[in-house]
């Protein structure tokens, strides 16, 4: 199936080109410590690019009623949780070995509030994939339908300025905080929506489920986007450093 939404996979090709000609925080590292943040921000980027494709794919097969789509993304977020349990050793062993200049550490601490966050989004999106074996398709009304399509267009967009942010090191809270507003009128016109309707009660309590992992994937990528190290903040760091 092609997915109707953007990705994220030409940030990962473009920062996968990048990342070995300097530190993974955008600073000058040494050939030794080059090599792992090289491995770290590879992961980290293609945790984003996983996210993201779950969160497209989840769509997908919840509109089409695509269960053997929605089937393999579930199987999916097993790949997903062992490259966040390999990337939280990493950093964090990284982080205890001690001696790192303050932006490596400004950058690895950051990286490792994030991960919590990338992991339980890939949850959300797997959650949203497994309603699509539940007989939703059939049953939702072309309202909700509607609603939930413009809900996982934002999420894709949201989770791609997430991604971004995070490859050049350059704010987009403010961007994300908007489609998060708009994120958050559609929940609760799908909640109105629901409440309103004559139609079964436990299809209305799985939708109105399904409104919720969206909003909080939402939430996910504005709290993401707001602990991204800033490019002037790594470079303040280092400058500190060699003036010192």
């Amino acid at each position: 199936m092609t997915s109707r939404y953007p990705s994220t996979f030409g940030v990962v090709r473009r920062v996968f080109g990048s990342v070995s000609r300097a530190g993974a925080g955008g600073l000058p590292a040494t050939e030794g410590d080059s090599e792992v943040l090289e491995q770290i921000d590879k992961r980290v980027i293609q945790l984003f690019a996983l996210v993201e494709e779950a969160v497209a794919g989840a769509t997908d097969a919840l509109l089409a009623g695509d269960w053997e789509h929605a089937r393999r993304l579930v199987a999916n977020d097993a790949t997903l949780d062992e490259l966040y349990l390999e990337l939280q050793d990493l950093v964090h062993n990284r982080v205890v070995a001690g001696g790192l200049p303050p932006g490596e550490t400004s950058w690895l601490l950051s990286v490792l509030a994030m991960l919590p966050e990338l992991e339980r989004s890939g949850d959300l999106a797997e959650h949203v994939a497994q309603r699509a074996a539940r007989s939703l398709p059939a049953e939702m009304p072309a309202r909700v339908r509607g609603l939930i399509e413009q809900m996982g267009v934002i999420a894709c967009e949201m989770w791609r300025l997430a991604a971004d942010a995070y490859a050049d090191r350059l704010a987009s809270a403010e961007r994300i905080d908007r489609l998060d507003d708009e994120m958050d009128d559609l929940h609760v016109q799908l909640i109105a929506e629901l409440i309103s309707g004559s139609g079964d009660v436990s299809m209305a309590i799985e939708l109105a489920l399904v409104g919720r992992f969206y909003e909080r994937l939402g939430d996910h990528a504005v709290n993401i986007a707001r602990r991204v190290p800033i490019r002037s903040v790594l470079r303040s760091a280092a400058e500190q450093t060699q003036a010192s």
